[in-house]
């Protein structure tokens, strides 16, 4: 089963890659702060992932890994 990890102190909040999930699987948490003060996306349906890695790909700042 693939899974992504999402390194939440390097996420910015840009949210490209929860346009880019074709799967819409991303999405930016609400209720959570990182360090600098944005709000880092978080993986809504983690079983449904196929591990296409669009979202790794679009993240300006390499804050997600794709594992399969």
């Amino acid at each position: 089963m693939a899974y992504i990890v999402i390194d939440e102190e390097r996420c910015k909040g840009c949210a490209l890659c929860t346009t880019a999930c074709p799967r819409k699987l991303l999405a930016m948490a609400k209720e959570k702060l990182n360090s600098k003060g944005f709000h880092p996306v978080e993986m809504t349906a983690a079983e449904q992932c196929t591990g296409c890695a669009m979202c790794a790909r679009m993240c300006p700042d390499t804050a997600i890994s794709v594992f399969k």
